[in-house]
């Protein structure tokens, strides 16, 4: 985008994503869409990562408690 010296408006920078707790005043309906989405996304991949932690943690108990059991 070519920048006008006789344009009202700033040019501002795309945001390289979000900061929790930042000013939202200034961004447009758009921008808020767009933030929503990119943190739907981060919270699903933080979602999966803890039910694989969970996965692993229910697997190396049983694992534990069969082998505590043998003997």
């Amino acid at each position: 985008m070519a920048f006008d010296p006789f344009s009202d408006e700033r040019v501002r920078p795309a945001p390289k994503g979000h900061d929790l707790g930042e000013d939202l005043s200034s961004l447009s309906i758009e921008e808020l869409d767009e933030r929503i989405s990119l943190l739907e996304r981060e919270i699903g991949r933080l979602r999966e990562a803890r039910e694989s932690k969970e996965n692993t943690r229910a697997a190396a108990s049983a694992f534990f408690r069969t082998e505590a059991a043998r003997s």
